[in-house]
Order: structure tokens, then sequence, then C-alpha cells
């Protein structure tokens, strides 16, 4: 019997576009910065931000003397919803509808930009935050860690009172799957942007 749903942001609640974020830090002078962001897993000063080692402030510190010039908070974040291609508004409808008798958690490698935006009322048009659809989000830049690190994973089983054959979880991510399943928990990995109501409905009436 499933009581917990676990899901990603990027790539399942949001439809990623790397292209475009790659192209609005390369505008802004960050260089080699396609070498640093990735769909899954960054690297450099973007996991530094995302796993909690960089504070806001040492990361646009830092991004600005790689650029040579002093970036602001708003022209940062802009570059980072350059991967935002869209909030898929409707999946939080599903949620609110079809899954209210569900406990919902977010467990997602993010940083502090994006979370502002998630707990603002610009995050959808109803004007309703992230943390409003869940018992409670699990963000690797507040966490003080990543996804596919284990210890992740077990944090967030702990901290969220969840038997791992009791939930099931939704990544884009190949080996952030695979560390929920080795670790008991059902999952299924959407492609970037799918719309995964559906299967999601079987796994459901398949596993309760």
């Amino acid at each position: 019997m499933i009581r917990n749903i676990v899901l990603d942001l990027g790539g399942v609640l949001f439809t990623l576009d790397r292209e475009e974020a790659l192209r609005r830090f390369s505008a802004l002078g960050v260089p080699d910065v396609e070498k640093m962001l990735d769909p899954y897993l960054q690297s450099g000063y973007f996991l530094q931000v995302e796993d909690g080692r960089m504070t806001e402030p040492q990361f646009r510190a830092a991004l600005s003397e790689l650029s040579g010039r002093e970036l602001s908070y708003d022209e940062i974040a802009h570059a980072y919803f350059g991967f935002l291609s869209k909030v898929d508004a409707y999946k939080f409808d599903f949620i609110e509808e079809e899954l209210k008798d569900y406990r919902i958690f977010i467990l997602s490698n993010t940083n502090p930009y994006v979370m502002d935006f998630c707990e603002s009322d610009r995050f959808l048009p109803s004007g309703r935050t992230l943390s409003s659809f869940c018992v409670k989000k699990f963000a690797s830049c507040e966490m003080g860690m990543v996804k596919p690190e284990r210890r992740f994973f077990e944090t967030m089983l702990r901290e969220g009172d969840m038997i791992p054959e009791e939930t099931l979880f939704l990544d884009d991510g190949p080996a952030n799957v695979a560390m929920a399943r080795e670790l008991g928990i059902h999952a299924y990995q959407p492609q970037n942007g799918e719309d995964w109501r559906d299967k999601v409905r079987q796994l459901l009436r398949e596993l309760n």
C-alpha cells in the first residue's frame, strides 16, 4: 500500500531547458558554464551552491569574479530560470485533486534562487507555493547533500517517517531512480516534461 509520493522538481514538475540556461549564463560572461551545468548533478560552484557548501551571496560573488563584473541576484536568478521552460501547473492540480489522500514530499537537487521562486506568489497562477502542496520538501541546498547520495534518501525516509515499500518516487535522473530502488522504494523515471499522470494512476492501482 502506497502512503507516500515523493516528487523531483526539474524534469518532473518543471519542464527543463538546459540550453536556455547555458545561453543566459554565457550572456552574463560566466566561462565554461556548459561544463558545470548538468540536468541531474552540477559541478564546480554550481554544485557547491546546490549542496549547501556555498551560500547565495558567496555563489554570486564567485560568479561575479568569473565573469569579471558584479552580478546581481536578479541577473543570476534570471539565468537559472532559463532551466525552467515552464512550471507544469496541471500537475499541481493533479496532486491537489487526485493525490490528496497521499503524503506528498519533494526531493530535489536545487538552489536558493529556485527555492525562493517556489515559495513566492509567482510560482503558480493561483499564487500557491510549493510548500502548500507537500508535507515536507527536501532541497539539497538546505539539507547539505545531493542525490544520488544514499544518505540523502535515508534522511528523507527518516525525517519523513516513510517506509520504503509504502513510497513511490518520481525522478528523471537514472542514478536517482537506481538509488531509490536500491533502498526498496518504488520508483518511476519520467522523461523531461512528460505528462506522467496516467502512469502514476496505473502504478497506484498496481501497488495498492
